[in-house]
């Protein structure tokens, strides 16, 4: 078979290496991968003794399932890419692996899997998109997250359906992931962060040309990993999984991290709990003045020195654990002492302004005048989240809200509520999005559109959103997700009612491990009589692979992990 696939006789003592991409053209983030992929491979030929075998897995673009009944597929996705990336290596027994995802479930699923299999492996991120820029408004830089925003304002005609378009037009100028600290770029900081990536490599642009260099560095990476016998888990140590959990909390990424930590651990045989997202986040000032909650892209950050400038800041601050390995068979700290300081980066365009940061630039802020003291991820335990849910707070939306429940058992419920005035400026309310999590989702779907439109109406002072769903990356305001046990299975979230009042009140350092408290004041009796009368709803799948998903998801406190 393999002389049938053109090797020779003195190929088959070559290491065969799978260079898997998670190629799909239909969206920006994955358009490019298989050129990617392709760079990797020519690259690999120049190289004796590495035979390299692309193959290509899944790719989900949560911006365009978002708001549909297909956002049910996405989180289900990133377990199905790690299922059949271990599936083709472990049947053919290759010797090791090159990644190249671009959205945001692929990078977790490779890593998941690179763990499963622990033979030589490293990712390659796809890079993260270009700045849009608007026709209407040349000054106004454009990204996925503004038009969201932009129909609401439009619905409330503070812009026209033209300058409405123009965002639309403009917000994907080209291939790479979406552009802010959203799921897509966190996880890529936070996997450069442990050291399974090159340096560089989650704030490299998607078409900037040291994205290719870094595909051809990638096979003589490999090599000295296969000659040195260094595995996944052999870096992705407890020490890097805080390095990860670290440098999410200084740029402030998405609540999605928590979950795909968690899993990843997992598959790493590191445990990772809600308490650790906890205690990194007491650790550690959000300093990263990022979309959704800020105003610049990745692309700006690549600016100013990149991924290895924050994580070398960092570990001046004592923040980062210099001493782990990383897939360039050195540690953290030998990387870093090579790459550039925070500041601006000679003869690349950037937004960014001078200002209070190191190197003059107002994008990271120095530690003594931090965004936040702590960390803006904050999880909350109380009677409506047993287990636990997870907090997005950057600091601006205060530290506490309380309010009556607006109850809600789907997205859609909740939009047309919008839709028909039963969210109303001045009235402190407590939005609940239920029976969208793991399984009652199924696949818990991302709420996007809810805190997207919320914002755009200027209903964001105005209300909270709690949910057992979760986050999109891009979503910002006071709000709650992951909320477990979940309503699907009977978790208290499920008899809540129109009216209860709801406290969110935070707590960061607090001893006990949890940033603060979710309660519904209802008595315990009470809640025993509501759930007598409560029953469990019909799965909203009845057969296929989102029904596979549901009978074997374990909920979002265990990273809804499906192999356990």
């Amino acid at each position: 078979m393999l002389h049938g696939v053109g090797l020779t006789e003195a190929d088959l003592n070559s290491a065969q290496i799978g260079i898997v991409a998670m190629w799909y053209e239909g969206n920006p983030c994955n358009m490019h991968l298989n050129q990617l992929a392709g760079h990797v491979k020519s690259s690999m030929q120049t190289i004796p003794d590495l035979i390299g075998f692309q193959f290509n897995t899944i790719g989900v673009s949560d911006a365009i399932s978002m708001g549909t009944d297909g956002m049910s597929y996405s989180l289900p996705s990133r377990d199905l890419i790690a299922d059949s990336i271990e599936t083709v290596m472990g049947a053919h027994y290759l010797d090791g692996c090159i990644t190249v995802p671009g959205c945001d479930k692929n990078m977790p699923g490779c890593v998941m899997a690179m763990a499963r299999l622990n033979r030589p492996s490293l990712m390659i991120y796809g890079g993260t998109i270009q700045p849009g820029y608007s026709e209407c408004h040349p000054e106004q830089i454009v990204d996925i997250e503004c038009t969201f925003p932009a129909y609401a304002q439009y619905l409330k005609g503070e812009i026209s359906d033209i300058e409405r378009k123009d965002i639309v037009r403009h917000a994907c100028p080209g291939a790479g992931a979406c552009g802010g600290m959203y799921t897509a770029n966190t996880m890529a900081c936070a996997i450069e962060a442990m050291g399974l990536t090159l340096p560089y490599s989650s704030s490299t642009p998607a078409t900037d040309p040291l994205k290719i260099e870094e595909c051809k560095r990638a096979p003589y990476a490999l090599k000295n990993l296969l000659e040195n016998d260094i595995k996944p888990r052999d870096i992705m140590t407890k020490k890097a999984f805080e390095n990860g959990m670290s440098i999410i909390m200084a740029l402030g990424g998405s609540t999605n991290s928590v979950l795909h930590l968690i899993a990843m651990g997992h598959a790493a045989k590191v445990e990772i709990k809600l308490e650790d997202f906890q205690r990194m986040s007491n650790a550690t000032p959000y300093i990263a003045d990022l979309k959704p909650s800020g105003k610049y892209l990745m692309a700006d950050l690549h600016s100013v020195g990149g991924t290895p400038a924050v994580l070398k800041y960092l570990l001046a601050q004592g923040k980062i654990h210099g001493d782990i390995i990383t897939v360039t068979g050195k540690t953290l700290a030998e990387n870093l002492a090579s790459c550039r300081e925070l500041g601006f980066v000679e003869g690349i365009k950037s937004n960014v302004k001078k200002g209070l940061g190191p190197g003059n630039q107002d994008l990271i802020h120095p530690f003594e005048k931090p965004i936040k003291s702590s960390g803006h991820l904050q999880i909350l335990r109380g009677n409506l989240a047993v287990d636990g849910a997870v907090a997005k707070i950057t600091g601006k939306e205060g530290t506490s809200f309380e309010g009556n429940a607006l109850v809600y058992d789907s997205e859609e419920e909740m939009l047309e509520g919008l839709k028909n005035g039963q969210i109303k400026k001045g009235e402190k309310s407590v939005i609940v999005i239920r029976y969208e999590g793991p399984r009652g989702g199924p696949g818990m779907p991302e709420m996007l559109k809810p805190t997207g439109l919320l914002m755009g109406a200027g209903l964001g002072k105005d209300c909270a959103l709690v949910t057992d769903g979760r986050f999109s990356g891009a979503s910002h305001g006071f709000i709650v997700g992951h909320v477990s046990p979940e309503a699907a299975v009977g978790g208290n979230i499920a008899l809540v009612e129109t009216g209860d009042q709801i406290s969110i009140i935070l707590k960061p350092n607090n001893a006990g491990g949890s940033g603060g408290t979710l309660i519904v004041h209802v008595s315990d009796e009470e809640l025993v009589e509501r759930r007598s009368k409560w029953k469990p709803p019909k799965p909203r799948a009845e057969h296929g692979f989102l029904r596979k998903y549901i009978n074997c998801v374990q909920s979002a406190s265990n990273g809804c992990i499906t192999d356990a």
